[in-house]
C-alpha cells in the first residue's frame, strides 16, 4: 500500500465518488457522476464546517435523502473543535468503523515487532465514556471513541491477542467518572504483574489516573485488604463485575501503602506494574506539553504514541514506534480516504486553496501543510485544521509530524480554544468590571499543566479609574468566562474534571509594556507588535507570573455546562 501511494490514492477518490455520485452535495459541484481526478479538482471546492453546516443540520433534523452519503447516516461523532461554541457534528456511516479498527490493528501488529510477546498479558487502559445525546431525527451524536466503548464487539469481546485489559467492560462503560475511574485503579491494582502496556486516549488522560492514585491509595488499599469494594461506587453493574476480579490480598494491600504513603512518586509506574513493557498515550501536538511529568511517573519506560485520526477520519500509524518523542512521525495508510494538503502559507478560501492543494504523492520533505480529506462518509475537500510537517517517507508514503492544530490557542485535553472564542470571553468577563471603574487594558494566557488537572491561566493588566476592584468580582470574572467558552471545554470541567478552574492573575500596572520590550529587544518590529494572546515560552510565563498581585479562581463550576446536549 506505501509503495504506491499514487494508484491506491486515485483509487480511493474514484470509490468515493462512484459511491456518493447521487448524492446532492456532488450533484451541486456540478460532478454528473464523473469520478476522475481533474474533474474532482475543477468542480469541488475546498470547505471549512461552516459550508457543510447546512447539510449537516437537514440530515441531523431528520433528512433521509442522500444528501452527503448514499449511504445512510448510522450516526454523528462530535468532534472536540467548535462551531459558534457548540460541537461540530461529524457524520459517519456503517462501515466506517471497520476502517477505523483496521488501523488499530495495523498499528498492533507493528508493535509486536519492536516488543514480541505484548499478547502475553494484559493492558491497563484508562477508558472512560463521555456525554451523548441524540439530534431530533434520533440519531446518536457523541464522540467517536464513545461510540466504539459501547460497540457491541467490544460489549461482547471474547479474548483478544493484544486486547485484553485489565478492567472489565461495565468499568469503562459506567458514565460516573469517579466510579469509572476507582474500578479501573483497582482492578489494575489486583492484577498489576499481568499488566504489560499502560496507557489512556491523551497523555492527560494518564496523569489525571496517577493523580486518583494519589488522592485514593488509601481507600484503595483498604478494599483490597478486605476483598470488598467501597460503597462509593453504587453501579451494580461494575460493582458485580468487580466482585469477579478482586480478592481479600492482604500482602498487596501492604504494598500499596508502602508505595503511596512516603510521597515518593518518581517512576511510581514501573514500581506498582514492574512488567509494563511501554506506556501507550498520545504525545504529539497539544499532548506534547505534559512529556516531562510522564517521564517523572513512568521513569525510562517508552512512551508510545500509536496512530492518528480524529473524529472525521483515521489517517496513519507510527511505524517507528520506539523512536525519540522529538521524531514522531505518522505514516499516512492512503487506503482510509483521500488526502489531500494545503501549504500552510499559502491561507486561501474557496478556488484560490483549490488551486494549490496538492495530493499525497506530491508533498515537499520539511514543508508544513494543512490537511484536507475527502472520505467515504461524505466530507469532500474538508479542512480539518491539523498543520502536519512531513519528515520523510516509508516507501512513497509520506510521514507527518503534528505540529499544531491551526488557530488554537488553549487546550489541556480535548479542548480547543482559539483567539476569537478567547476575545468573547474576555469581552464577556470584562463588561462585570465596568460597574467598577475597570476595564482590561492588556491580556494574554497559558495553558498550565504543571499539576493536574490543568488549567486555563489568564493574565489581565487592568485600567482602573476608581476604586480597586474586589476579589469577589474578579472571582466572578473567571466563571464569566468560563461560561462564555465552548461546550467541550465546559463538559470538561463538569462532567469529567479534566480541566480545573479558570485562573485570572491580575498583574500590575506596566507588565504588557515589558513584555513588548522583551520581544523588541529579541528583533521585533515596534511597528508590528500585538501582544500575543497566548503564550508558552518559560522566560515570559516567569515575567508574568513575577508581576502579579492578585489570584482568583472560577468559585464554581460553569452552569451553562449543566445541559450537556449539542444545538441542533
Amino acid at each position: 500500500m506505501t509503495s504506491d501511494v499514487e494508484s491506491v490514492q486515485e483509487r480511493v477518490l474514484a470509490e468515493i465518488l462512484a459511491r456518493n455520485a447521487g448524492t446532492e452535495y456532488l450533484s451541486n459541484c456540478g460532478l454528473d457522476g464523473r469520478t476522475d481526478r481533474a474533474t474532482f479538482r475543477a468542480k469541488v471546492p475546498v470547505v471549512s464546517y461552516d459550508a457543510l453546516q447546512p447539510y449537516i443540520q437537514r440530515i441531523a433534523n431528520g433528512d433521509r435523502s442522500p444528501v452527503l452519503s448514499t449511504r445512510p447516516v448510522s450516526e454523528f461523532f462530535t468532534s472536540s473543535g467548535t462551531s459558534a461554541g457548540e460541537c461540530k457534528l461529524m457524520p459517519t456511516v456503517e462501515d466506517e468503523h471497520d476502517r477505523r479498527q483496521m488501523l488499530s490493528s495495523i498499528f498492533m501488529a507493528v508493535m509486536n515487532l519492536y516488543m514480541p510477546g505484548l499478547d502475553k498479558g494484559k493492558g491497563l487502559y484508562f477508558f472512560f465514556v463521555k456525554p451523548e445525546t441524540r439530534t431530533p431525527s434520533g440519531l446518536m451524536a457523541r464522540p467517536v471513541l464513545t461510540t466504539y466503548y459501547k460497540n457491541e464487539q467490544l460489549k461482547k469481546r471474547p479474548y483478544r491477542p493484544y486486547r485484553s485489559y485489565t478492567s472489565p467492560t461495565a468499568a469503562f462503560l459506567c458514565a460516573d467518572v469517579f466510579q469509572s475511574m476507582y474500578a479501573q485503579m483497582l482492578c489494575g491494582l489486583c492484577q498489576r504483574h499481568d499488566v504489560l502496556l499502560l496507557g489512556a486516549v491523551f497523555a492527560a488522560g494518564l496523569l489525571r489516573a496517577i493523580r486518583f492514585l494519589q488522592l485514593n491509595w488509601e481507600q484503595l488499599a483498604a478494599d483490597i485488604e478486605a476483598g470488598t469494594l467501597t460503597p462509593r461506587v453504587t453501579d451494580a453493574s461494575v460493582r458485580q463485575a468487580v466482585a469477579g476480579i478482586i480478592r481479600p490480598d492482604p500482602e498487596l494491600s501492604r504494598f500499596v501503602r508502602d508505595e503511596c504513603c512516603n510521597g515518593d512518586w518518581a517512576g511510581i509506574v514501573t514500581r506498582v506494574w514492574p512488567n509494563t513493557k511501554y506506556v501507550d498515550v498520545i504525545v504529539t501536538g497539544a499532548m506534547a506539553q505534559y512529556i516531562p511529568i510522564l517521564r517523572h511517573y513512568c521513569g525510562n519506560l517508552p512512551l508510545v504514541s500509536g496512530t492518528y485520526g480524529s473524529s472525521e477520519c483515521y489517517f496513519g500509524i507510527n511505524l517507528r514506534p520506539l523512536c525519540d518523542l522529538s521524531e514522531v512521525a505518522y505514516t499516512v495508510m492512503p487506503n482510509m480516504g483521500y488526502f489531500e494538503f494545503l501549504p500552510v502559507d499559502d491561507d486561501d478560501d474557496g478556488e484560490a486553496a483549490s488551486r494549490k492543494l496538492v495530493d499525497l504523492a506530491r508533498v515537499e520533505d520539511g514543508r508544513e501543510y494543512e490537511l484536507v480529506i475527502t472520505t467515504y462518509a461524505g466530507l469532500n475537500r474538508y479542512r480539518v485544521g491539523d498543520v502536519l510537517r512531513v519528515a520523510g517517507f516509508h516507501n512513497a508514503a509520506p510521514q507527518f509530524q503534528v505540529v499544531r492544530r491551526k488557530n488554537v490557542l488553549l487546550s489541556i485535553e480535548l479542548d480547543k480554544t482559539d483567539e476569537a472564542e478567547l476575545q468573547r470571553a474576555v469581552d464577556r468577563a470584562s463588561a462585570l468590571l465596568r460597574p467598577r471603574g475597570a476595564s482590561v487594558a492588556e491580556y494574554t494566557s497559558h495553558a498550565c499543566t504543571r499539576r493536574i488537572p490543568g488549567h486555563y491561566i489568564i493574565y489581565w493588566e487592568l485600567l482602573v479609574t476608581g476604586a480597586a476592584v474586589d476579589k469577589e468580582t474578579l472571582d466572578g470574572c473567571c466563571l464569566e468566562m468560563e461560561e462564555a467558552l465552548s461546550i467541550v471545554y465546559r463538559q470538561s470541567r463538569v462532567v469529567d474534571g479534566s480541566i480545573g478552574p479558570l485562573e485570572i492573575r491580575v498583574v500590575r500596572p506596566g507588565t504588557f509594556e515589558e513584555f513588548m520590550d522583551d520581544a523588541i529587544s529579541r528583533g521585533a518590529s515596534i511597528n508590528q507588535y500585538k501582544v500575543p494572546r497566548c503564550t508558552t515560552l518559560p522566560r515570559i510565563v516567569e515575567l508574568l507570573d513575577s508581576r502579579v498581585v492578585s489570584s482568583h479562581f472560577s468559585p464554581a463550576l460553569p452552569a451553562a455546562a449543566l445541559d450537556t446536549g449539542a444545538t441542533f
